[in-house]
């Protein structure tokens, strides 16, 4: 996004010990605690040179609120980037006018087709806490497997527990499939062949599978989160309450092929996601980090 205006180096923490790196004109960082150690070491080395923080969904919902590594970082940073719409909403209010919003992107893909003997749901995300997949091993067992509704879940076993969970719902539930870590053009492949996306989290910085899906013609059922609001927007007709599976399995079933009132409520739902696809434009997203460092007169190559 940067490369092509900008002279951009990637390192996984500052100072590097590289000479050339302290020549540097700017620091932006990726993680408010994860990255604390190098901002502030940005900051007290270079107190005038423009220093930007992306914020997670970890930092949001969790680490500003109680972590005072991730907390001296807002107070460091020159700005503070957040991913979706509701993201600013809870930075605290010494901090908030330091936020902008830049939706991150991908390019657009066509839906593949889609066949009407069953319902396929994908779940994409490596299996931790945050992701809440149990919500959707629960959805599994409330579904028959006569029903015709097929879940496939791609993700690796970051929480090994989560992976033992994921392993016996597949040997006990036929109509769900762990597929473990595939490589991203299988991902997309995936999200291409299913009729809908499945996201359980319950905590969400603006899921880059969100915007996958919307850019693939897929429409989405998430769990009314601020991380997912804030993609999906106000008035979306998608949402399931946090943990709730058993509404998720109804949704699910209103969206069958054999279910007669299924394709107005699919229409309607991929016309919803449609109409946000633009907010996820890489040009869009490469303008507003562009706009962001010229505010900080951050120097081009």
């Amino acid at each position: 996004m940067l490369a092509g205006v900008f002279k951009v180096h990637l390192v996984r923490s500052w100072p590097t010990g590289e000479p050339q790196l302290d020549q540097c004109d700017g620091l932006l960082a990726l993680h408010a605690r994860r990255s604390a150690q190098s901002i502030e070491a940005w900051a007290g080395t270079f107190p005038d040179k423009p220093l930007v923080v992306a914020l997670t969904g970890t930092d949001l919902y969790r680490d500003i609120h109680q972590d005072s590594f991730a907390q001296n970082s807002l107070e460091l940073a020159q700005r503070l980037i957040v991913l979706q719409e509701q993201g600013s909403f809870e930075v605290p209010l010494q901090w908030r006018n330091k936020c902008r919003l830049v939706f991150q992107s991908t390019p657009r893909r066509s839906a593949f087709s889609k066949t009407c003997r069953h319902l396929r749901a994908l779940m994409v995300g490596h299996l931790r806490d945050e992701k809440w997949p149990q919500v959707l091993f629960q959805a599994g067992r409330q579904i028959t497997s006569d029903e015709g509704i097929l879940i496939d879940h791609i993700g690796q076993a970051l929480d090994p527990k989560l992976g033992e969970m994921a392993a016996q719902t597949a040997r006990e539930c036929s109509h769900y499939r762990w597929l473990g870590g595939l490589t991203h053009a299988q991902v997309k492949g995936h999200i291409q062949r299913a009729h809908v996306l499945v996201h359980t989290s319950r905590i969400e910085g603006g899921a880059h599978v969100i915007l996958e899906a919307i850019c693939s013609g897929t429409p989405v059922l998430a769990s009314n989160i601020p991380g997912n609001v804030g993609m999906l927007g106000t008035n979306y007709s998608g949402y399931f309450e946090p943990g709730d599976s058993a509404q998720l399995v109804e949704m699910l079933r209103e969206l069958h092929p054999r279910n007669d009132s299924s394709a107005p409520r699919l229409n309607a739902l991929k016309a919803q996601c449609n109409a946000r696809a633009h907010l996820f434009d890489p040009r869009r997203e490469q303008s507003a980090l562009i706009d962001l460092l010229n505010e900080l007169n951050w120097t081009s190559r």
